[in-house]
């Protein structure tokens, strides 16, 4: 993770056939979410929510986007409640955490020592979760997943690919979205091609759960880029009703895949904000904390 718009350092079939066309139709909107206890002064931004207990994993970091750790918030009686760190959470920086849809198993990116080493720069983590619940000892996902440079945001696609971006060389930019597949114990990594990938900077990657397409962060900007018979087609830019300000980022789908949870810097006292984007039907999602009696 990292503040992609500046300098490199978070849907099933039934989504609505306006968004497929570019721009933002007649009854889809961009709206705050700023529940108490999870709004603040700082910035929040990637969340995710737990399929198995419905808490809220975000990253919250300074008002300019430095510091991240992720922290966990449970919805209670008065709402949600004070957020907490995990309880594997490491040394160095965390971010980008996403659940399979099992709730088994957590991605997210860390720089905690290993080995007794610090680190600088950032790699992919998983952590895998008993039967009765409790988490385990994270993994460090073995090269060539990781690399010396950064990588951020990996997602986890339908057909077993693991998306990620990295500022690793070989690609066609300066940063670039890669995927990772594990066959047999041994992990084969490869660039995600030019439909994905330019000459700036392209770091978040976010597949539908259909896997016909992809909410792509790119150059301070979000992108479409879907998938036909003949592979993945030339990614577009979504306008700006989405792309307000160059800050988007960290955005996750609702179950449904109708609503787009995502965070921006609302360039005010309250720094970076969620936002949730109706791209279908409307929904009861998040669900309301408390719940209505």
């Amino acid at each position: 993770m990292h503040r992609r718009h500046r300098a490199p350092s978070i849907a099933t079939a039934v989504i609505s056939s306006a968004f497929v066309a570019c721009g933002v139709a007649a009854g889809e909107r961009v709206e705050p979410w700023t529940p108490a206890g999870i709004s603040s002064s700082r910035f929040e931004s990637h969340a995710a929510f737990d399929p198995r207990t419905g808490d809220v994993w975000f990253v919250r970091s300074s008002p300019k986007f430095e510091g991240w750790r992720i922290l966990v918030s449970r919805c209670g009686a008065n709402g949600w409640g004070d957020p907490q760190p995990p309880p594997f959470a490491g040394d160095g920086v965390e971010a980008d955490p996403w659940f399979t849809s099992d709730g088994r198993t957590l991605y997210f990116i860390s720089s905690r020592t290993r080995d007794g080493t610090p680190r600088k720069d950032l790699d992919i983590w998983r952590v895998d979760r008993a039967a009765g619940g409790q988490w385990g000892t994270p993994q460090r996902l073995p090269e060539p997943v990781n690399s010396s440079a950064q990588e951020w945001f990996p997602r986890l696609a339908s057909d077993g690919w693991l998306y990620f971006g990295s500022g690793r060389p070989g690609g066609h930019g300066k940063t670039d979205i890669w995927r990772a597949r594990e066959e047999g114990g041994r992990w084969t990594v490869e660039n995600a091609g030019p439909a994905f990938n330019g000459p700036g900077d392209e770091y978040e990657p976010l597949p539908s759960t259909d896997g016909t397409w992809m909410l792509l962060e790119g150059n301070g900007a979000y992108y479409r880029v879907r998938r036909d018979g003949n592979g993945w087609r030339p990614r577009e830019k979504l306008p700006a009703e989405i792309n307000r300000n160059g800050s988007e980022i960290g955005a996750t789908f609702s179950p449904s895949g109708r609503t787009v949870l995502f965070a921006r810097d609302t360039k005010g006292p309250l720094s970076g904000e969620f936002f949730l984007w109706h791209v279908g039907a409307h929904e009861a999602w998040p669900p309301a904390c408390p719940a209505p009696k």
